[in-house]
């Protein structure tokens, strides 16, 4: 099942293999990354993993049927940022078609994670929309120039 392979590949940190699980119109959403399309959730995950993370990974998927998919999936790494250690819990739902994802929209506490990422900074004012569109931004930025190093990823 496409998920189980996603799930996989990322934790082999294969963002070749993460790709090739959707389709050529798949869009993505996670409270970082608001909207991406297939183009530019291929490029995120190569920018992630590529760059050498001590990434670890664990996934349930919970339901998966041919149109619909909930996975729930923890990352342990250490934020490049600050070498704080992070641990994301991420619920996943998928909306599938031809066996590809079409749709990919992730949740997680972005508070909570800036709190580990960020330390203090992140526990003072994490919770606040500047920082939460400063984090956006800055992470847009590096996936831009990820896609220009790299054109048509």
């Amino acid at each position: 099942m496409v998920l189980d392979r996603f799930y996989s590949a990322f934790a082999r940190h294969d963002w070749q293999a993460m790709g090739e699980c959707y389709a050529d119109d798949a869009r993505f959403s996670d409270p970082v990354f608001p909207a991406l399309d297939a183009a530019g959730v291929r490029a995120m995950w190569k920018m992630l993993l590529g760059g050498g993370t001590d990434l670890r990974l664990e996934h349930t998927v919970q339901q998966q049927g041919p149109a619909h998919g909930v996975c729930t999936w923890e990352a342990r790494y250490t934020f490049g940022g600050t070498g704080r250690a992070v641990h994301n819990v991420v619920h996943s739902d998928f909306i599938l078609h031809n066996g590809l994802i079409a749709v990919q929209n992730d949740r997680f506490d972005l508070w909570r994670w800036s709190r580990q990422a960020m330390g203090p900074v992140g526990l003072l004012l994490g919770w606040s929309p500047l920082v939460h569109n400063k984090v956006r931004a800055m992470a847009a930025a590096r996936l831009a120039k990820a896609m220009r190093a790299e054109p048509g990823l």
